[in-house]
């Protein structure tokens, strides 16, 4: 067989088209007992129909790929922006292995995060002993400085104290007394990733700063990045901090562990914000969460019990960034520096250089509340115009946000809101009513294949492209970028129609 010559070694790009395999799929395909390829081909074209966008909007009680995740992958990326912090994932095995897999396929790097390997004994008396063997056994072999606990669906259905079953962990020897085992309960099966990041961080903060309240304030801003998952925008936000002269703490900073050089030596806990610093964040003057809805309870959290203010600011594109300094600036004192101005100027510039390739153009969007709102005022910025914006993860705070966005903007004008929806129904719409540009994650790309809509890769996850992570959206910088991914898929689309030698390519152009 070809495949068994190392010599030439096929890439599965090319090895599945080799005559044997062809062979073998048509045999599978006599026992398969599928329809026809006239009638696959048939009701393919009528899913594109306004008849079955109608029967797809009816269905209540099948979800078909949301554009969310659970609830305990946005708390053990929560965990591992602490200093020395070990995620344990209280459930089943595969749960937590499916966690490390997808950040490991959008990072590129090795995710570490432990499991208390619930079985079926588990799933009938509790999982308190695999709790107390669990901690002990993460404690002694991998040596974290601290252990934060999260749930899976499995111990939340079963009901699963976690705060007992640590309690008599601590009182078993698993961990000692005085060692910090934050906790969240994370129940997989309402919410979502930011919901679970929520949850953590609420947890890690409460252990951390319990009983640390001074009389007066460090004097610092602490930065709450939320379900982050571009390794720049934490790194531009230090940048634009440190370039002000602010003293911050960062809650939590994950950059490094997300991005750490290869030096031939591996660390399992590189970087991560100070357990020290993360403790005395109650003493901070103010608090400002660049994400609203994977905060919320962390910032009630720390306006009831730190009495501390908080702020929400997301700054992606211009008048994003704008806002964001100006709060800096206001609640520090700090004037904002010139180097800052003039990379102001040069965002600006560039937004004037793509405009008139982006006026008018008809966007479909979807991902996270707060990544759509940055993008919608993005879009809107640049006189693109918004149309289906879908959100799985919906709420009714955000669709009234995000609506007075869109009402202040001629442009938003034609946008309509699809909370609570998932990506099959997105299909439906770029079908019945299509549009320029399509925005979203790697999932989106069976969405381009279908309806052939251009895709821009902007969100979580990213798999099939490499190394965006790295880049920035946010500040004046990150305008820039996403400006560049926008346009030039806009050029390449128009590149790709106008291809063909003396048929479509009189607009071929060498210069756009």
């Amino acid at each position: 067989m070809p495949q068994d010559n190392i010599d030439q070694i096929q890439d599965h790009v090319t090895l599945f088209h080799q005559e044997e395999y062809q062979q073998l799929f048509a045999g599978k395909k006599e026992f398969e007992g599928g329809h026809s390829p006239e009638e696959v081909a048939r009701i393919a074209e009528w899913t594109k129909t306004w008849e079955y966008r109608e029967q797809n909007f009816s269905r209540e009680a099948l979800t078909v790929n949301p554009a969310k995740a659970c609830q305990p992958l946005g708390a053990i990326l929560a965990a591992v922006g602490f200093e020395g912090t070990l995620p344990f994932v209280h459930g089943s095995q595969g749960c937590v292995a499916y966690f490390r897999s997808h950040f490991t396929r959008h990072f590129k790097e090795p995710f570490s995060a432990v499991s208390s390997s619930m079985t079926e004994d588990a799933a009938v008396f509790g999982g308190q002993n695999n709790m107390i063997e669990g901690l002990a056994t993460s404690y002694n072999l991998y040596k974290p400085k601290m252990i934060a606990v999260c749930t899976t669906c499995m111990a939340e259905v079963i009901g699963d104290d976690l705060q007992a079953f640590i309690n008599n962990s601590k009182a078993a020897n698993s961990v000692p007394q005085d060692y910090p085992v934050p906790y969240a309960h994370t129940p997989s099966f309402v919410g979502s990733h930011i919901t679970g990041y929520d949850n953590m961080m609420k947890g890690i903060l409460s252990n951390l700063t319990e009983g640390k309240k001074a009389e007066t304030t460090n004097g610092k801003i602490n930065f709450i990045p939320g379900f982050e998952t571009y390794i720049g925008n934490l790194r531009e936000v230090k940048r634009i901090a440190e370039l002000m002269g602010i003293n911050y703490t960062l809650l939590a900073d994950n950059s490094e562990y997300l991005d750490s050089p290869n030096t031939g030596e591996y660390k399992m806990y590189p970087g991560g914000t100070p357990l020290t610093e993360a403790a005395d964040s109650i003493n901070a003057e103010a608090t400002i969460a660049l994400q609203s809805y994977s905060t919320t309870k962390t910032r009630d959290y720390i306006n009831s019990e730190w009495k501390q203010p908080t702020y929400v600011n997301r700054p992606i594109g211009i008048r994003g960034t704008d806002e964001f300094l100006m709060k800096l600036s206001a609640l520090t004192g700090k004037p904002i520096p010139a180097e800052l101005e003039d990379e102001r100027g040069r965002a600006v510039d560039a937004l004037t250089d793509s405009q008139s390739w982006l006026h008018g153009k008809r966007v479909a969007m979807y991902g996270d509340p707060d990544l759509v709102i940055g993008l919608t005022q993005f879009l809107l910025e640049i006189g693109a115009e918004p149309v289906h914006i879908l959100v799985s993860n919906s709420n009714n705070a955000f669709e009234a946000e995000l609506q007075a966005i869109l009402d202040a903007s001629p442009f938003g004008k034609g946008a309509t809101i699809w909370g609570g929806k998932d990506l099959w129904h997105l299909r439906s719409l770029l079908f019945t009513e299509p549009v320029d540009l399509l925005i979203g994650n790697s999932y989106g790309k069976y969405l381009w294949r279908d309806t052939k809509t251009p895709l821009v890769r902007i969100g979580y996850p990213i798999f099939d492209r490499h190394h965006l992570h790295r880049y920035s959206t946010y500040g004046y910088q990150g305008a820039i970028n996403l400006l560049n991914w926008i346009v030039n898929t806009l050029l390449d689309e128009l590149d790709r129609n106008t291809i063909i030698p003396s048929k479509t390519d009189i607009s071929y152009d060498l210069i756009r």
